[in-house]
């Protein structure tokens, strides 16, 4: 209970009881506190109370609750607090979404709509500011929002995240809160990711009371939902929905320890090329059929001349690569010389090969290679050294329009995703040889022979002709 004079009256603001979860939200001092898990644990709530606290307690705080949308951002903050907080404590200036406290403190209620809103929040300054449904948002999107956390104010900054498992935020999300897994950078320490800013309260269904007593529905609804959604939503299980678009693709069966490529089998390299992420995989196929992602190459600022020393610096002296296959844009003209990519990228020493762009057909081919073979082992297995591979392949989610292709957001896990595709997309026949991967090397054993050796003891001799 809040009791603010008014005059020669004291205006009450009332904000009922808080659970034990909502209570720990309200009371951190961390830089970044993020408060979530499962489904109906009462973020939202907890977000509009403490922002109006924040406004009473502080005079002059400059606050900033987002949302996704603005739809969302009407029905969940907008029209709930304008009901929630007096008016003589506060008026709605609906022009520009900003509620206006008399104490001078100000609530902007903002949504996030792609580089417009990146361009319109640069350069603005908040005290704490709120990303309600945080894994709806880019990590790149919450940096630039973190940006805003600054000015000369008396309140200490803060900036509060909600969140549940899901969602084209997922990995980042899950990273920073639930693996606690920080960034540091030996070149610019300024970069480093201090664990000390970083706060996370898990919520469960159970902690909010008042709904499990009055939507017993709704308890029913969330235990009724498939394993995974289930895991997620009823109980919190940041694990059960990584990877929802290959949600085939496991640690445990696709990624093995590095092993010496037999020299027989064929090489191919496949890059996805952009001035923010060169992407570059290299992929050994097993007379068996069986792919092999032995390694990787990811760098962002590369001009194609860079890129292109990059791919062969990292390319064996001896090492045959059968084709390099490369995204068909590749091939368009630029505008200043007239010439393409492809034509410089050749007269760089790395000859290229047009591969389709055809998303939902190198996606799924993708989903199809993950599959188990006829011998029991998927189709497409990844080398442990391709770690971005790994973790965007875990983290890229199904287009919401399209579930058959994979989301383009957020952009910064599709490069690998897209440099694989192509190789995937361009393998549309299977190649000549055996039935079956040998069993040493090629599956982390200790055996180093190579198929025809596996099969046949190796070349026929004068001794195999002779019959001795």
């Amino acid at each position: 209970m809040y009791e603010v004079p008014e005059g020669a009256n004291v205006v009450r603001f009332d904000a009922g009881e808080a659970n034990p979860k909502q209570a720990e939200f309200y009371r951190s001092t961390a830089l970044y506190t993020g408060y979530g898990g499962a489904r109906g644990g009462g973020k939202t709530h907890a977000v509009r109370i403490r922002a109006v606290w924040g406004a009473l307690e502080y005079p002059g705080i400059r606050i900033l609750i987002v949302r996704r949308t603005y739809p969302e951002l009407l029905e969940n903050h907008i029209e709930p607090m304008r009901k929630l907080v007096p008016p003589e404590l506060a008026e709605y200036a609906a022009s520009i979404h900003m509620m206006r406290f008399l104490n001078g403190s100000t609530i902007r209620f903002g949504h996030y709509n792609g580089e417009d809103s990146e361009l319109e929040y640069q350069g603005q300054e908040y005290d704490w500011i709120f990303m309600d449904e945080a894994t709806q948002f880019t990590e790149q999107q919450f940096r630039i929002l973190g940006g805003c956390l600054r000015g000369v104010g008396p309140a200490p900054k803060r900036f509060y995240l909600t969140m549940n498992p899901g969602g084209i935020g997922h990995r980042w999300v899950k990273r920073l809160f639930i693996d606690r897994d920080f960034r540091t950078n030996a070149a610019n320490p300024e970069e480093d990711e201090n664990p000390e800013d970083y706060r996370f309260i898990f919520a469960r269904l159970e902690d909010n009371k008042p709904l499990m007593a009055s939507s017993p529905a709704y308890v029913q609804m969330l235990s009724s939902l498939p394993e995974r959604l289930r895991a997620a939503h009823r109980y919190g299980d940041w694990n059960a929905l990584s990877g929802a678009y290959f949600d085939e693709f496991s640690e445990a069966r696709h990624v093995l320890a590095p092993f010496p490529i037999p020299g027989s089998w064929r090489r191919y390299r496949s890059f996805d090329y952009g001035l923010d992420m060169f992407a570059c995989y290299w992929t050994a196929v097993a007379p068996s059929g069986h792919c092999f992602v032995y390694r990787e190459f990811c760098a962002p600022g590369l001009i194609v001349p860079e890129a292109a020393r990059a791919l062969l610096a990292n390319t064996g002296a001896d090492e045959r690569i059968e084709i390099t296959f490369a995204p068909p844009d590749i091939w368009a003209r630029q505008k200043t010389d007239g010439k393409t990519m492809a034509e410089s990228f050749l007269l760089c020493g790395v000859p290229i090969a047009r591969s389709s762009n055809s998303r939902v057909q190198g996606h799924m081919l993708l989903k199809q290679m993950l599959a188990d073979m006829p011998d029991g082992r998927p189709g497409l297995l990844v080398f442990r050294n391709c770690r971005h591979l790994i973790g965007d392949m875990q983290a890229i989610q199904a287009d919401d329009a399209n579930p058959n292709d994979c989301a383009k957001e957020p952009h910064d896990v599709t490069h690998t995703v897209d440099a694989l595709r192509y190789f995937a997309v361009s393998r549309v026949l299977p190649p000549e040889g055996g039935t079956e991967a040998p069993r040493g090397a090629a599956f982390g054993g200790d055996g180093d022979a190579d198929y025809g050796s596996f099969m046949t003891g190796g070349e026929a001799g004068a001794g195999y002709i002779g019959g001795t």
